[in-house]
């Protein structure tokens, strides 16, 4: 990979947070090395870890770009600690609810994921210490990812919207669909807008800093950002007057009512779940449950055999359960 000194598609607000010197030796790299830049990990003594699309690459102490790992920069005591500064302000008191989730959300949308010696009470996280490893996770707005399944949702008869599951493997873009669904079912292509809530539990579809989306999600969107699934589709319903709701990973019995709440009460539900295929997906109770009381109507699996976001396969559930 040739290395250059332009790299106008660096996002800079992930390289602001970074040590000095993990800054100066990654900011040299090119512009084809950013666009596919999905992670940077942080770990003490370990060497520094790149993600590009489905690569892995590292960078030797004199900036040099490679495939070896065992030749990278190896991180250290100061490299950590002066990243945890810089993302928690100086402050980690002030990001402690953060921290207990296990993450933080910066500027620009993007996550930076935790590790370290985490301090418990019972099942419940309190606080973290000695922190010994940082991911940074890039958070990437796609035009048009969701164009294709955009119109798979709408049905064909009177052009309204149906309840759908995004079914996907971890890494294969089901974020960054739901995001793109907020955006052009909000921003009305193709059809009348309509008002939408996002109930961003884990502060990744919308990437709100200090409330505030920092991806685009809509003129009419609504963001609930790390509020529990279940919760806030009921507080949407409530007090929102939502004509869609789109959510992450379901997974809970709560979260399985509560979309069967939303759609009594005439809303449509969107919304994904960690799963393969179809038969993985009957696998799961809750969900098995959902689909035999005809609750999805269109089940969208997700691959990365073109990329993150490609469709694998349709299920249009009445169709394939008479089958």
């Amino acid at each position: 990979m040739e290395l250059t000194s332009d790299h106008k598609t660096v996002p800079k607000e992930i390289l602001l947070y970074l040590s000095p010197r993990l800054r100066e030796i990654i900011e040299i790299q090119s512009e084809a090395f950013f666009c596919k830049l999905e992670e940077i990990r942080v770990r003490y003594g370990q060497p520094l870890l790149i993600r590009c699309g489905d690569e892995d690459w590292t960078v030797k102490p004199s900036g040099q770009a490679t495939r070896d790992i065992h030749l990278g920069y190896r991180v250290n005591e100061e490299d950590i600690y002066r990243t945890i500064a810089s993302i928690s302000d100086n402050s980690l008191y002030a990001f402690e609810e953060d921290i207990r989730r296990g993450f933080i959300t910066i500027p620009g949308g993007h996550r930076v994921g935790l590790a370290g010696s985490v301090i418990a009470e019972g099942d419940e996280v309190k606080n973290m210490k000695y922190f010994s490893g940082i991911c940074f996770r890039v958070a990437r707005q796609i035009p048009g990812a969701a164009s294709g399944i955009f119109k798979e949702m709408c049905d064909a008869g009177n052009g309204d919207l149906v309840n759908t599951l995004i079914i996907s493997p971890p890494r294969c873009g089901k974020t960054t669909i739901l995001r793109d669904l907020a955006l052009q079912i909000s921003s009305g292509k193709g059809r009348a807008p309509e008002n939408v809530v996002l109930v961003d539990e884990r502060s990744e579809l919308a990437g709100c800093f200090r409330g505030v989306p920092q991806l685009n999600v809509g003129p009419q969107t609504d963001v609930l950002d790390a509020c529990p699934k279940a919760v806030g589709m009921m507080m949407a319903i409530r007090s929102l007057s939502p004509r869609v709701i789109i959510c992450d990973e379901i997974g809970r019995q709560e979260d399985y009512i509560a979309v069967q709440e939303c759609i009594n009460a005439g809303v449509k539900v969107i919304c994904s779940v960690h799963a393969g295929s179809d038969d993985e997906l009957r696998r799961r109770p809750f969900i098995k449950d959902l689909l035999g009381g005809g609750a999805f109507k269109l089940g969208i699996v997700l691959s990365r055999s073109r990329g993150p976001g490609s469709i694998r396969e349709i299920i249009r559930w009445e169709e394939h359960d008479r089958a």
